[in-house]
């Protein structure tokens, strides 16, 4: 009788925390940049994909590598787009941080007034406007340069700015000849500058090679990167249930996302104004984008970290991340 009542108590403690882990949260935080990885979110948020787990959804747009760091340590996502290795060096420095997926394996190239120039030795002497110092895409960047023999301070001038957005004005303006950028800023000034009245002063505007093209062909791997994913902020992430509810949404709305390129754009300007429907339209064809569990793209972010480790240890917090950083 003793062990039948033990079963039955047990029984219901499982039954209650399953039940709890099915009740809505009050509200979920979704935040990231106004590149790529983000705009799955607003699919989310738009057709109502997390009603079954939360009362509200909201997205915060984080600006800068800066307040991405600034989020995750003062609580202010619970799901949170990240660059990997932003990522790595917060886990690593004790941030209660977790790394759900890879999605961005393509997503940076320079955008030059210059149509001879196609790969990154065709700018040894010339200035480049460079967004976000010392993290993605300058860290990209230098490994490349490095790798091929290159200085990356004294064979180029790298001219740094505060976002993608501020080196697309420069080029628009004329204010510099080539600026390295991600998707959809790439696509946007190209917009811009074939539209009036930009188009009596802006210069005519070519993509260069990927920068993921030259990083497989510099490190004899494939032409890809593990730039950016999502993560999990902070005490969400024991909510399994939450996790995965999160994980099979995000998938679904990048798929949607890929195969609804007009209305994925018209949808983005909603969520960030500064950005152009047109031009993130265009933009989707020239992103990689591809949903990977963080753990089944472990061995490719490992060789990004051991590069990144290699030459620029802090960019990962010093070493590579453990198991723990894979959800």
């Amino acid at each position: 009788m003793f062990k039948k009542l033990s079963l039955a108590i047990a029984l219901l403690f499982t039954i209650s925390a399953f039940s709890a882990q099915q009740e809505k949260v009050d509200k979920l935080i979704l935040s990231g940049p106004m590149a790529s990885v983000s705009h799955p979110l607003f699919h989310m948020i738009q057709t109502g994909a997390l009603d079954d787990v939360a009362s509200k959804v909201e997205f915060r747009l984080w600006k800068s590598p800066d307040e991405l760091r600034a989020f995750t340590l003062r609580g202010g996502a619970d799901f949170i787009a990240v660059p990997t290795n932003v990522g790595a060096n917060l886990y690593n420095k004790g941030v209660d941080i977790k790394l759900l997926n890879v999605s961005i394996w393509g997503i940076l190239g320079i955008l030059t007034r210059d149509k001879t120039k196609k790969t990154l030795k065709d700018f040894v002497g010339c200035e480049i406007a460079m967004p976000f110092r010392a993290d993605m895409p300058d860290i990209i960047f230098e490994e490349i340069v490095k790798a091929q023999g290159l200085n990356p301070k004294k064979d180029f001038k790298l001219r740094y700015l505060n976002s993608p957005i501020d080196a697309m004005q420069m080029l628009i303006l004329r204010r510099v000849d080539h600026a390295l950028l991600a998707e959809p800023a790439t696509s946007i000034a190209l917009r811009k500058t074939g539209s009036f009245p930009l188009k009596l002063v802006a210069p005519d505007l070519y993509r260069s090679n990927m920068l993921e093209q030259e990083w497989g062909e510099t490190f004899k791997v494939e032409t890809k990167i593990p730039e950016a994913g999502m993560a999990v902020v902070g005490d969400i992430s024991k909510n399994k249930h939450i996790v995965k509810r999160f994980n099979e949404e995000y998938a679904k709305s990048l798929k949607w996302y890929k195969s609804n390129q007009k209305k994925a754009g018209e949808l983005a300007v909603k969520y960030v104004k500064m950005l152009d429907a047109q031009g993130v339209s265009d933009s989707i064809q020239y992103v990689q984008l591809d949903v990977v569990e963080a753990k089944n793209a472990k061995k490719d972010l490992e060789f990004f970290f051991e590069v990144l480790k290699k030459n620029n240890p802090k960019s990962i917090g010093g070493k590579l991340p453990n198991e723990g950083f894979y959800y």
